[in-house]
């Protein structure tokens, strides 16, 4: 089954608390993972930033709001106990609670409203209220999924602006990113720009360390995204690097490899091929920060726990 959205855990979260006694926010997650049978996968799938798993993240805010609603308490750090009004929710409510049904209280709506937004009309109904928290998805998800679609969408401009660029500019561009992703050291130290007649298709020679221990090959194609780079290809690469005695090789694209290519490399274990085509492109020039500049920095803040630890 798909992994419940955070108000489709509310009412279960509730009804594991219904004995009135004080729970744990471990076994609350630990009892609802069998009573709803997730599987060991679903469990522990991980948010994208590797912080917790979203079932976790998922229990824990459905626990955030139904605080936020009265319907549980807080009684200690990861503990809590169902209140009279939680009780009572359960009771009217046998099938689903979720912010619809926690729009009824006061003090939720208040949770829901911006702080600057002022006390809420007489005649506001939850309806008309700003709602922040309406969407199946965690905070942390909204968040996640605003940055990788802002991602995407930069990766996208990337690889157009790079089709409006001339062939060298891309080559230039791929031993810059190999040089960000630390190997060799300086860009001037390290790198040996080929491209010229007689390179037998080799676009440029990068250390793969500061010592010059290892060298790499590097062949870079600006082609569109309809072009696909085939295995013949890739084995008139391989071949470059067996006539230059070398072991290891990079062959970036900004379009996509054929199932033909991908498979190449691994008919020949002497060799070590890369294959980048432009989307793991485009990924790696915003990783590294090539082609791209930090607008803007969000922060995330959670409670510092030691700060509250007593002390010894």
């Amino acid at each position: 089954m798909a992994i419940p959205d955070y108000q489709s855990l509310m009412r279960p979260l509730l009804a594991f608390c219904s004995d009135g006694n004080e729970k744990n926010v471990r076994d609350a997650i630990e009892a609802l993972a069998q009573q709803l049978g997730l599987t060991d996968e679903e469990r522990l799938t991980p948010l994208r930033s590797g912080s917790q798993t979203v079932f976790s993240n998922r229990v824990y805010w459905a626990q955030v709001y139904l605080v936020k609603a009265a319907a549980l308490e807080r009684t200690r750090r990861s503990h809590f106990r169902i209140t009279a009004r939680g009780k009572q929710l359960l009771e009217q409510n046998p099938t689903r609670i979720d912010n619809t049904v926690l729009r009824q209280f006061a003090e939720f709506l208040a949770f829901q409203r911006p702080r600057d937004a002022g006390p809420a009309a007489p005649e506001e109904t939850a309806a008309t209220n700003v709602d922040v928290i309406d969407a199946r998805t965690t905070p942390e998800e909204l968040i996640q999924e605003a940055e990788a679609e802002i991602s995407e969408d930069l990766q996208a401009q990337l690889l157009d602006r790079i089709a409006q660029q001339s062939p060298a500019f891309f080559e230039r561009l791929v031993v810059d990113l190999l040089v960000a992703m630390g190997y060799g050291g300086s860009r001037g130290r390290v790198v040996q720009r080929l491209g010229r007649p007689g390179d037998e298709g080799i676009d440029g020679v990068i250390n793969e360390d500061a010592l010059g221990l290892g060298v790499v090959y590097v062949q870079a194609k600006r082609y569109a995204a309809a072009n696909t780079i085939g295995r013949e290809q890739i084995q008139q690469f391989a071949g470059a690097l067996v006539g230059k005695g070398a072991t290891k090789g990079v062959f970036v694209t900004t379009s996509a490899f054929s199932r033909g290519a991908v498979d190449y490399p691994r008919t020949i274990p002497h060799l070590r091929i890369v294959l980048i085509d432009g989307q793991e492109l485009a990924k790696l020039m915003v990783q590294y920060n090539v082609g791209v500049r930090i607008e803007r920095t969000v922060e995330v803040k959670k409670i510092d726990l030691d700060y509250f630890e007593p002390d010894e």
